[in-house]
Parts: C-alpha cells; structure tokens; sequence
C-alpha cells in the first residue's frame, strides 16, 4: 500500500493553517494528525507515513480549520481539565483559562459538600468538580436547549451531577427548580456566565460558531454577572465560597460588585496564566 510520508504533510498544514490566521498552527495541524491517526498527539513523533484515505481526511479538516472551524468542533471533543467534553455546534467551547476557576472551587469543596455550577454550557466545571472532588452533589444549571443536550450527555458518568434547566437570571429559578431547597446549603458557587461587552470584535472561531447568548453579556459585559452574585448569596450557606470568571476589562468591576453586595468577605480577583484579570472569588459571611 502507498504511503505518504507525514512530517511534511504537517510542515505544510502548519503553514496553511498559519497563513488563515490561526493562533496556534502547528498544534493544531498535530492534534488534526492525531485525531486521523487515532493515536496521543504524543506518539505522532513515530509514526513516519499516513495511508492515502487518511491524508485525504488530513486534508480537508485542515482546510476546515482554515476556514475557522473550531478545532473542537472538527475533533468532536474539547479537552478541559482531565475531561474530554462532546461539544459542537450550538454549545460554547469551554477555554484552558476556565480549568483555573474550577481548580480553584475544586480545591475549597469539602468532602460530601454541594457544589453548584451557573451557566455550565457543556458542564467542564461541574463536570470536573464531581471528577476531581468529593462533593456528594454537583448541580449544573444552563437555559440553552442545545447546550443542555451536551451537558446530560457529558454527565453521563458522573451519576453525583444533577442538571437543572433555567436561566440563572430568571428570580423563579430559586423557587421553580431543585435550587429552592438549596438556601444558605451550598458550600460551592462557579460561574463562568456570558461576559463580553456587546460590540467587541472577536475571533472567527467565537463569533461564528459560539453561540452569542453564551458570549456577550449586555452593554457592559455585567448583565448576567450581576444577577448571578445575587443567587450565590442566598444560595450559599456561611462560609461558603463563589468564584465567577469575567472579562480582562472587569478585573475592578466585578470584585467591586461582590463587595457592594454586602454579604461577601475576602473579596479576591485572580489573573489568568498571561497575567490578564480573569475571576473574582469572595468568601459568604
């Protein structure tokens, strides 16, 4: 059988995808390579050929990456923590800077606590809390039809998860859903809601393929955010802990609200691994 040799077939996707303005090129034409391959982007480095049916698969999810394509979207997964999340069209990519608020809640959730999950889109954060932590419950709230349809498939091994479908910024949901019995009993509260300021260009990627709702959050990016620091103080018991991600231009505003809202202490914002505000987290009094 013809076999065409590989490393130069990556060189050249490398630099088409480059070329397209991708932000990551050669990794991107790896993790490509791998998924053809079915094999760790690890042990591309031995193998030394690809069959002629897998470079042609090679070759047009380049040039669907090319066009913008979310990488996610092409392989069917999205890696966030210690998961492999089913994403999609219609649902929001979950983003490597996420893994550091949900490291953080991880860390502050006691064994046999409760932890609740606001905006969860494909559930990566409450996903990785019932993973990684000994929460006895983990509670994903999310109000996009599409988006729930991939949580509940991604929760499927993780029985402590239960989904709750409504909009967090709907004052009903703490009396018409399961979070009604749930005042002042939560020892967790993440949220990583919608939080761009309408108007910001973004990239290709978010702006074609995200779903706007899960992107932009209002005029000032604190339309949803506001609400959502209201519910995490009823829903948290004393002592409990919130941790919310924003937008690099919310590093005062949103630690600001938290504190304005009177029931919070040790009010801390938290910068993302290129230095950029990131979270804010606050502790319940």
């Amino acid at each position: 059988m013809v076999r065409i040799r590989l490393s130069p077939i990556v060189a050249a996707a490398t630099d088409e995808l480059a070329e397209a303005g991708v932000a990551s090129p050669r990794v991107d034409a790896e993790l490509i390579a791998a998924h053809v391959l079915e094999v760790p982007r690890g042990r591309l480095a031995l193998i030394e050929s690809l069959r002629p049916d897998q470079l042609h698969r090679f070759t047009m999810l380049v040039g669907e990456r090319a066009r913008r394509i979310p990488l996610q979207h092409l392989l069917g997964t999205a890696a966030f923590r210690h998961l492999e999340l089913a994403v999609g069209d219609g649902v929001f990519v979950p983003r490597p800077e996420t893994e550091l608020l949900a490291g953080w809640g991880i860390e502050r959730t006691p064994p046999g606590g409760v932890v609740v999950d606001l905006c969860s889109g494909t559930g990566a954060i409450a996903l990785s809390a019932a993973d990684e932590s000994k929460a006895a419950r983990v509670i994903a709230v999310e109000r996009s039809p599409v988006a729930i349809d991939y949580l509940r498939r991604n929760a499927i091994p993780f029985p402590s998860v239960e989904v709750v479908e409504g909009d967090v910024t709907d004052p009903a949901l703490l009396t018409d859903s399961l979070l009604a019995a749930e005042h002042g009993a939560v020892d967790v509260v993440l949220c990583n809601p919608p939080y761009v300021p309408d108007g910001t260009e973004v990239p290709p990627e978010v702006a074609d393929h995200d779903p706007a709702e899960a992107v932009f959050g209002g005029a000032d990016g604190l339309a949803v955010i506001r609400p959502v620091i209201a519910l995490a103080a009823t829903l948290l018991k004393p002592g409990g802990f919130v941790g919310i991600e924003h937008d690099d231009v919310h590093g005062d505003a949103v630690p600001d609200l938290l504190r304005a809202d009177g029931r919070f202490a040790e009010v801390t914002a938290h910068l993302d691994l290129s230095g950029r505000p990131r979270f804010a987290t606050a502790r319940r009094t």
